[in-house]
């Protein structure tokens, strides 16, 4: 959430809100500015969800969503930089931060890179270890959290395909992303009883579902979200 830049509009924040318990708030980079921080984290706490910091590459033209060759020190110091700024937005609104996800290619790449995920379980710790890191199943980025000392929520995606080696599907292929919200949340429903996703190549992958993640900027994003709540309610899987 909070992906607006300036006078440029993308999603449809408020709507979204009564239908989940966590947001992961854009820090500037990939998108965002300090108005729409402050007016996300304000959103957050009127609708009682958990804040989140959701730091990504420096491309605001490509949404963070290209990867971008940078050392784990690089890493390190944009982490701190963002949710940093995040966490003074919350603070100032007598609320603080309750997790960091990863945004975009620097989540896919922390994914695979134990350097960069070790880069950013650390920033994060420096910060402060009470902070949860949300991370893929089965990732890179789960298992730097853990070294760390982190408490850590592995990550599965509603409105995304996966592949038989856990990894998400990349955003360039065209059976990347699920746009029916009622496959949607039958394959949550299924990850989350039964501990497996389907990949596109037919094979049954391992998966921890700890968190379910929805993204704010497309334009079934309200409908998944309420369908999924729902269909969640339905098979008597807690909310919390």
């Amino acid at each position: 959430m909070g992906e607006s830049l300036g006078a440029w509009k993308m999603g449809d924040d408020e709507a979204i809100l009564p239908y989940v318990s966590a947001v992961n708030i854009a820090c500037g980079f990939h998108a965002g500015d300090p108005a729409t921080m402050m007016r996300t984290v304000r959103l957050a706490l009127k609708y009682k969800v958990k804040i989140g910091a959701h730091p990504g590459l420096p491309d605001l033209v490509g949404f963070g969503r290209r990867e971008m060759q940078l050392t784990a020190q690089e890493v390190y110091e944009l982490v701190v930089y963002q949710v940093g700024a995040l966490a003074a937005c919350a603070k100032v609104q007598g609320s603080a931060l309750h997790h960091v996800k990863p945004h975009g290619a620097l989540y896919n790449m922390a994914a695979k890179k134990s350097e960069l995920a070790d880069a950013i379980a650390t920033a994060m710790y420096d910060i402060d270890p009470a902070l949860i890191l949300y991370g893929l199943s089965g990732s890179e980025l789960i298992k730097a959290g853990k070294t760390k000392g982190l408490k850590v929520y592995s990550e599965v995606f509603a409105d995304r395909t996966y592949q038989q080696d856990g990894t998400l599907t990349s955003r360039s292929d065209k059976h990347a992303l699920i746009h029916d919200p009622k496959l949607a949340a039958e394959q949550v429903v299924h990850m989350i009883k039964t501990g497996k996703v389907i990949s596109l190549q037919g094979t049954a992958v391992d998966i921890q579902a700890d968190t379910i993640c929805l993204h704010g900027d497309s334009k079934e994003a309200v409908q998944f979200a309420m369908i999924i709540n729902q269909t969640l309610k339905d098979n008597h899987i807690l909310i919390r």
